[in-house]
């Protein structure tokens, strides 16, 4: 028991990674390709899974094994690379966290009362967030998400267990492959976000970074930690999208695109299937999901500014975290003023922006990890450098096909 404790207790970004990636792309993709397909988008769940893999895992073995994050690495390949990212990560934060934050929201006008209001629960949260963020930095997320992600584990697969039970509802594994502008964009948009956009290896860089500030983080420890999350992060999916399948498929109910519609709708379809007693399973469940994603994205994102702010333009300010911080907190309740009741289509273009860009993150990771920027010791081997290859074809081909499917 002690080894098990003393290896939970040295897990750090690889759960910062799982919450981060267990959000929009479980809850509510997941839940709509279960509640449209059944288990017939399990293929592109774990298809997506296998070839993003190599990408996400090279940020931790990066930054373990030379002392840098992969954005110091981007610089490393040429200005150009860095300033692609800064451009990408700027022009995609506030809509990321837009709809992040409005689900949580959403589910918190059900789980809480106090107000139905989204855009008033979408400042609390953000407030709550950015003071743990502040008071507690670094350190009191990586403790907080150990939570987060155990309530989380037991929660959904409890979840599944109870659907399993109430339901008559039967797996069809059967491959499905949706077709028409809608069923494609829907398509590209579950695999944008599943597990994570590819930006997220940048974010997993600078928090294993962080974490060796305060225990030795060698490659190969970096690794283990990050695979720890990343089955995590399948397993979750596997759930939900089973949960969609088993309580919501051939339901004809369809989904609301405001955001506290929507999370009523989802909440009462579970437990009027699963029973009054599944409730607060499925609303710890839901929620938790939605507030580390939360949480880690308003963490990320502006500690990735700060860095490629201070690589582009030498700044030294120590409050840059802090800047980026308000900013994007700031920035994404002025967007959510605007497009509060149009939650599907925030979610919607956020995840197919992130599918869009994935091929320059996979590309610039592999580049980065196979250079003489990474000791020798610690390149790829020869099956994940196949992997990779197959991973950047599988991620441009089907951003052509869907930019040439309108």
């Amino acid at each position: 028991m002690k080894n098990i404790y003393r290896t939970f207790k040295s897990l750090g970004p690889g759960l910062l990674f799982a919450g981060a990636a267990i959000g929009v792309s479980h809850l509510v993709q997941s839940t709509r390709a279960g509640a449209d397909y059944g288990m017939g988008l399990l293929w592109a769940l774990l298809l997506v899974h296998l070839f993003k893999y190599p990408f996400f895992q090279y940020g931790p073995r990066y930054a373990a094994a030379t002392g840098e994050s992969l954005i110091d690495g981007y610089k490393r390949l040429g200005k150009g690379f860095l300033w692609i990212y800064y451009i990408l990560t700027f022009a995609t934060m506030f809509s990321i966290q837009a709809a992040v934050t409005i689900v949580t929201a959403g589910l918190a006008t059900k789980l809480f009362g106090f107000t139905a209001n989204t855009l008033i629960w979408s400042g609390i949260i953000t407030a709550i967030s950015m003071l743990i963020l502040l008071i507690g930095r670094y350190k009191l997320l990586d403790n907080l998400m150990k939570i987060i992600v155990i309530v989380l584990s037991i929660s959904s697969i409890l979840a599944v267990v109870f659907a399993l039970q109430k339901t008559s509802n039967q797996f069809d594994f059967t491959p499905v492959f949706p077709s028409g502008t809608v069923g494609i964009a829907f398509l590209i948009a579950f695999m944008g976000w599943m597990p994570a956009p590819l930006d997220i290896s940048a974010w997993h860089s600078l928090w294993t970074l962080e974490k060796a500030k305060t225990a030795k983080m060698t490659p190969k420890k970096a690794i283990f930690d990050f695979n720890i999350g990343y089955i995590g992060t399948i397993v979750l999916g596997i759930c939900f999208i089973s949960l969609g399948a088993l309580v919501m498929f051939n339901s004809g109910e369809t989904f609301s695109n405001g955001a506290s519609a929507f999370s009523a709708q989802l909440i009462n379809l579970y437990t009027n299937s699963l029973g009054k007693s599944a409730y607060i399973i499925i609303a710890i469940a839901a929620f938790t999901t939605m507030f580390s994603t939360t949480i880690t994205t308003l963490d990320a994102s502006p500690r990735a500014m700060a860095k490629s702010t201070q690589l582009l333009f030498k700044n030294t300010n120590k409050d840059s975290y802090l800047i980026w911080l308000v900013l994007l907190s700031v920035g994404t309740l002025i967007i959510l003023g605007f497009f509060i009741t149009s939650m599907a289509l925030m979610v919607k273009i956020a995840t197919i922006i992130s599918f869009l860009t994935a091929p320059f993150y996979a590309i610039a990771n592999y580049l980065l990890i196979t250079s003489k920027h990474t000791p020798t010791e610690w390149h790829p081997s020869s099956g994940l450098k196949l992997l990779s290859w197959l991973g950047i074809l599988f991620l441009i081909g089907f951003s052509v096909f869907y930019l040439t499917s309108f």
